[in-house]
């Protein structure tokens, strides 16, 4: 009986919803496009329905709108959405800062470091992809070691539309986050200064609030 189980569906789904939010968020589908649920499923070769449930997704995550009968879109970038979004998860990055500075082993200041310096690299090079893809396995360290599922879930959910403006930004020869902070963040965390960790955490995450507002 156990391979009558659906995993099988949930993957689809999952594999649509990361599929399209990712190219959402890299332009690839730019705001105001509409999108079509049979041409997205030829394209990513599945059938109508899990990009269908995708599309309920990326309602709800504020990266697609929807009018019944009608249309589905990307929104545009909206700095008042941004704004939101970068102080829910900054609040949050806070938060999994303050848990996990006291849990953190000599490995996981390891990789952090090791995070931000591709992240430096990359930003040197003008690779944007690298760039976020590097802080986000920085900031995900202290994610994962806090154990705290809802953080995670919150955080994964709403930083794409973060990351939209960050690319624009990034686009735009400017550049959104610094590895002087992330290199302050590492240092508090290897020294376990809970409190400097969350000081730095929260600058960093003030910064991404007023990219919204330069926005």
């Amino acid at each position: 009986m156990e391979a009558l189980r659906p995993v099988r569906r949930t993957l689809l789904r999952d594999r649509a919803y990361e599929a399209i939010r990712d190219a959402i968020v890299a332009g690839e589908i730019e705001p105001g496009a509409v999108v079509r649920d049979a041409e997205l499923a030829e394209r990513l070769g599945l059938s109508r329905a899990p990009v269908r449930e995708a599309f309920s997704r990326l309602v709800d995550d504020g990266l697609l709108e929807s009018k019944p009968q009608s249309y589905t879109r990307v929104t545009p970038v909206v700095a008042a959405d941004v704004r939101d979004a970068a102080a829910v998860v900054g609040a949050l990055q806070e938060l999994v800062t303050r848990i996990a500075v006291p849990l953190l082993q000599g490995t996981d200041v390891d990789v952090m470091r090791a995070a931000n310096d591709r992240f430096a690299a990359a930003v040197r090079a003008g690779d944007v992809d690298a760039a976020l893809r590097a802080d986000d396995e920085l900031h995900d360290v202290l994610v994962h070691v806090s154990g705290n599922r809802a953080a995670a879930a919150t955080v994964a959910r709403y930083t794409p539309l973060i990351r939209r403006l960050e690319r624009r930004r990034f686009g735009e020869g400017g550049n959104c986050r610094s590895a002087g902070l992330h290199e302050r963040l590492i240092e508090a965390c290897a020294e376990g200064d809970v409190d400097d960790a969350v000081r730095v955490t929260a600058e960093i995450w003030r910064g991404l609030e007023g990219l919204a507002d330069a926005g």
